[in-house]
């Protein structure tokens, strides 16, 4: 204050800012806002008696009128509830808005969070060179395929594949998260891309992965017979470092926002149905122009990623998986859970499968005898009529004459029970493995109770091997039959 008294006397005195200032020894500019205050405030020199140095502090300098505070928000709360599936910060935004409506705007609200959260996650900007990686993973959401036949709902795992430099995406589906699944979309995304990358990077999966280790990975053989084919190096991410793999976990999300979540209200049939769906929306959002940056990937993908990309070798990779089984008395074999027919003369001898994504093949001494395509569909068969012995019946060893007598000897209900098991097949010898199935149940429960459960599964119209152990397995073949209902 003595300086502001000063200020206003040697102003008085005719002085100069420039003299002034040098006088008490402080900037020019903070003369002139003192004279300027001074002169707005109507206070001139000599002082008033009655103004002392607080009063005349209070006056030239008034304190400045507090702001509101609006309300704040518990960032660290945002940052749990953006991990949940389909959360995003304008979510939370227009929460937070309904709660407060004198509250941020939406972009102030988004500068606090990421300051906030510079301050306490300082993560390392990684930067992706042109054709160098591709990044793998499947989504978390599965799409229901609905069986038209016998109205089963399967789901169907979604494979996703994002190249490092333009972003540019692929997805399909696929019936499972297996090896040959996994394999097959590896290539099937590059034959997409129309080239390799240098790298390919997965999660730790058990198809592409056998040992995780933070060092030394050990990979699937099958998968690095895969990369050796292309020419990629695999580089699986760490164990719970989601950050390696960054964009696959955008391409994800990407996917599931703009591809699953319009299909919700779609019913499917086929696998092939879904995957068209899928090209035709993938294509829309690959043409789809960024919000920030021009163009889109699919233009960034032509200019940047594809020209980078190293040529597809001559073939694909298929792979193939080999197994020794014995063929069953009813001419099938079993392969995941699926039956394949075999010429009915090797009943009871020791065959090949050679088995790749789409074909299972039966050889026998180094001969293919049967071919078919895979089946997705477990506990079915897949038969081919010239397979079975019908015209010639008589000469073979197991026919349903001989079961159902067979199933004579432990009683009437029982025989009537496998009579009509096989009856319901397309091909009686389909219903062979059920049937053996059924009678072996008297080893476990014994005849007189596997007796009457064949009575009750007759009674109930429920002539089905599953059905009928499961009456025993419960003891409902020791309860009274429910009364029929008068008409």
């Amino acid at each position: 204050m003595r300086k502001i008294r000063e200020i206003l006397r040697l102003q008085a005195a005719g002085l100069s800012s420039r003299q002034i200032a040098a006088s008490v020894v402080v900037a020019r500019s903070t003369v002139a806002e003192c004279l300027r205050r001074a002169a707005a405030a109507g206070v001139s020199w000599p002082l008033p008696a009655d103004v002392d140095e607080a009063s005349l502090e209070q006056r030239l300098y008034p304190p400045t009128p507090a702001v509101e505070a609006r309300p704040t928000c518990d960032w660290a709360a945002v940052q749990r509830e953006l991990r949940g599936r389909g959360v995003t910060l304008a979510l939370l935004w227009e929460e937070y808005k309904s709660r407060h409506p004198d509250g941020y705007q939406y972009s102030r609200f988004c500068d606090l969070y990421r300051a906030w959260l510079g301050r306490v996650d300082v993560v390392m900007r990684q930067e992706h060179r042109a054709g160098e990686r591709l990044f793998v993973d499947y989504a978390g959401h599965t799409v229901p395929v609905l069986d038209r036949q016998t109205g089963e709902l399967r789901p169907a795992q979604i494979f996703v594949a994002v190249l490092g430099a333009s972003s540019y995406t692929y997805a399909e589906a696929t019936w499972s998260q297996a090896l040959s699944d996994w394999l097959a979309s590896h290539s099937r995304a590059l034959a997409f891309f129309g080239g390799c990358p240098q790298i390919v990077v997965p999660d730790n999966l058990k198809s592409a992965v056998s040992r995780p280790h933070r060092y030394e990975p050990e990979l699937n053989p099958a998968y690095q017979q895969w990369a050796d084919h292309y020419g990629v190096a695999v580089l699986p991410a760490r164990v719970r470092k989601p950050r390696d793999k960054a964009k696959a976990e955008a391409g994800v999300l990407l996917v599931e926002r703009w591809i699953l979540a319009r299909l919700r209200m779609q019913t499917f049939h086929s696998l092939d149905a879904l995957n068209r769906e899928i090209a035709r929306l993938l294509q829309a959002l690959n043409a789809r122009p960024f919000r920030k940056l021009p163009g889109s990937r699919a233009s960034v993908f032509a200019e940047v990623d594809r020209p980078a990309l190293r040529p597809l070798p001559v073939q694909a990779f298929e792979h193939a998986e080999w197994r020794r089984v014995r063929v069953n008395i009813d001419y099938h074999v079993e392969f995941d859970r699926h039956y394949y027919s075999v010429p009915y003369t090797l009943a009871r001898q020791t065959v090949e499968l050679r088995v790749t994504a789409s074909t299972v093949e039966i050889l026998h001494q180094g001969q293919r005898i049967a071919s078919h395509v895979r089946s997705p569909m477990p506990r079915a068969h897949t038969t081919v009529a010239d397979h079975m012995p019908s015209h010639h019946r008589h000469q073979a060893e197991w026919t349903p004459e001989r079961l159902i007598g067979w199933a004579a000897t432990l009683g009437a209900s029982t025989a009537t029970a496998v009579d009509q098991l096989i009856r319901q097949r397309r091909h009686p010898e389909q219903g062979f493995r059920a049937a053996l199935g059924l009678l072996r149940l008297a080893r476990t429960y014994g005849t007189s109770r596997l007796e009457a459960a064949c009575a009750r599964a007759v009674a109930l119209g429920a002539c089905r091997y599953r059905s009928i152990e499961t009456m025993l397995k419960n003891g409902l073949d020791q309860q009274p039959l429910p009364a029929a209902t008068p008409s």
